[in-house]
């Protein structure tokens, strides 16, 4: 096994709303991504092994970077991914009084695309351009 360092033509970030509780960083984090998986299945490496045998399930392939950024910075980084159709996945606060997938999409579907309350999005695409939907943005702490 090489432990040179890889660098991929892609990157996969997270955006996150400075103003969210831990609980929702968290949250807001597990579920923008498992959209990027189903979207772009090239990104999910092999399963998982140990020692034993025992088997685990795949995971992404290259590191998923958290930033985070004010409610501004949030609706600038939609609009930049939206124009450059790049994969993008979007949590809004609605979501969070919700309980099931059903009521999920119901919720982003009753509000038109500017209007969105969003508190987390999960972008891929190549590097440059999710450097440039990025812009304002600090890494997360």
């Amino acid at each position: 096994m090489g432990t040179e360092n890889v660098r991929f033509d892609t990157k996969i970030a997270v955006l996150l709303r400075d103003d969210l509780a831990t609980w929702q960083r968290l949250n807001v984090t597990a579920f923008v991504v498992s959209g990027l998986g189903a979207a772009a299945p090239e990104l999910i490496g092999e399963p998982y092994a140990d020692a034993d045998g025992v088997r685990y399930l795949p995971m992404f392939r290259q590191p998923v970077l958290v930033f985070e950024g004010t409610k501004e910075v949030l609706s600038a980084a939609h609009r930049k991914a939206l124009s450059r159709s790049l994969h993008t996945a979007v949590f809004t606060s609605d979501l969070f009084s919700t309980g099931n997938d059903r009521d999920n999409r119901a919720a982003v579907r009753g509000v038109g695309t500017e209007q969105l309350d969003l508190v987390g999005l999960a972008v891929h695409g190549p590097r440059n351009a999710v450097d440039k939907i990025l812009k304002g943005a600090r890494m997360h702490p």
